[in-house]
């Protein structure tokens, strides 16, 4: 019965999305990228793969790219001769990584109806398949079952209310159980799938340690961001919602003189940063701006209006706000946390992140509930740059302890592939 209502409720999801999709610029996106998609890659994937064996990688978006990414280079570096091709399920993701060259073929992921999820499947023909985070598709996990695709999933997390693991959840634990292996990244998680009988997972951690690791390593110089910053301490405010500017602006404007801060915005839109900067008292400026030529050292505030840069600009901070835990959930801290920052972030939405619960715990990390909290910690920063230090030497080690999930999930695709 489940089974039948997942199956309509699917049929219903891609009804609404064409629906709204002329209202709505990310859907409409998604809709037009997936429009025909089926006949051209029975089309074109034939001659581009010309017989290699096919590794098939799906995210949702960004953040799961960045999770999936060290494994798919981990995977293009052992096998050179496979035929990579990576989804996505977002626009989100797809529109900014359409171009990424470490996969063969970019594109969407269909809806997951049977009829797509079954010729899919019969037109790439993977080997082996990859699935980040918390993708679950019962009609994508079956065809791959039936056709013999080794079937992994890596760093995920589970925890005992999600649907799983209740009582009415068995068609969802079921969906589970067409994994070959799911790597996790704690032992309540193997827990809990044990528990559920499912007792093919292990713990190999969260891949985004490794990545984080590897762009810390590979960090762009940003001459003008060093200019910008100058000898003063520098807050890089990143990921930044609006709900998190409600927060940052009071707390900001009482630092103005004593702290350059670095505004990086999780989506672009114009109207939005300029009401931010008519908040602010401190002068603020444009990247962009910067870009053509004007002069950023005279500046209190630099608003990256951008996508891209955030995880370079890390490295010229000494300190940390993340964006999301007002409101949509917490955004990567760990880019943060690899170049030794301490991190401050909103207290509503970080508790299902594994990295800021333990960043908090050991001291790295703190979640505050308003304005006046953010203020006394940045405050005590700014007065004390030691303590500063300290929680940003905690920080690093925590990444530094948490790498190496690339490497145990690859020496389980090596058995399966031999």
């Amino acid at each position: 019965m489940v089974k039948i209502i997942y199956q309509i409720a699917i049929q219903v999801f891609a009804f609404l999305i064409r629906f709204v999709a002329p209202f709505n610029h990310k859907l409409k996106l998604g809709t037009e990228g997936r429009k025909g998609l089926l006949d051209r890659l029975r089309a074109s994937l034939p001659a581009q793969a010309a017989g290699r064996p096919v590794a098939w990688f799906h995210v949702a978006s960004l953040g799961e790219f960045e999770q999936g990414r060290p494994v798919m280079e981990a995977y293009r570096d052992a096998y050179p001769g496979h035929f990579i091709l990576l989804t996505f399920f977002s626009p989100s993701g797809y529109e900014i990584r359409k171009n990424y060259n470490g996969a063969d073929l970019i594109c969407y992921l269909p809806i997951d109806t049977p009829s797509n999820a079954r010729e899919f499947v019969r037109i790439i023909n993977p080997r082996i398949a990859f699935f980040v985070k918390y993708e679950f598709w019962f009609n994508y996990l079956r065809e791959l079952r039936k056709n013999g695709t080794y079937i992994l999933s890596f760093s995920s997390i589970f925890r005992p209310d999600q649907i799983f693991f209740k009582s009415y959840g068995g068609f969802f634990r079921r969906t589970l159980g067409y994994f070959d292996h799911l790597f996790v990244q704690n032992q309540a998680s193997v827990a809990l799938l044990h528990g559920a009988g499912i007792p093919n997972a292990s713990i190999a951690g969260d891949t985004r340690f490794d990545r984080v690791r590897a762009i810390a390593a590979n960090a762009r110089e940003l001459q003008e961001i060093a200019r910008f910053k100058g000898q003063g301490q520098c807050l890089i405010a990143g990921s930044i919602w609006d709900a998190d500017m409600q927060a940052l602006i009071p707390a900001l404007n009482a630092l103005t003189g004593k702290l350059k801060v670095i505004i990086a915005p999780h989506e672009i839109r114009a109207e939005e940063i300029e009401g931010w900067r008519a908040k602010l008292n401190g002068r603020s400026i444009l990247y962009s701006e910067v870009a053509a030529g004007q002069s950023p050292e005279t500046f209190d505030c630099l608003i990256i209006n951008n996508i891209g840069m955030l995880s370079s600009l890390y490295r010229y901070g000494d300190m940390a706000y993340i964006g999301g835990s007002f409101g949509v959930g917490l955004h990567n801290i760990l880019e943060a946390a690899t170049f030794g920052l301490p991190i401050v972030f909103g207290n509503k939405s970080y508790h299902r992140f594994q990295e800021a619960v333990d960043l908090i715990e050991k001291g790295g990390a703190f979640a505050i509930p308003d304005s006046a909290a953010l203020l006394q910690t940045l405050q005590g920063w700014v007065d004390n740059p030691e303590s500063a230090d300290m929680a940003g030497e905690i920080s690093s080690e925590y990444v530094k302890s948490g790498t190496g999930a690339t490497d145990r999930i690859m020496r389980k695709v090596q058995e399966a592939m031999s």
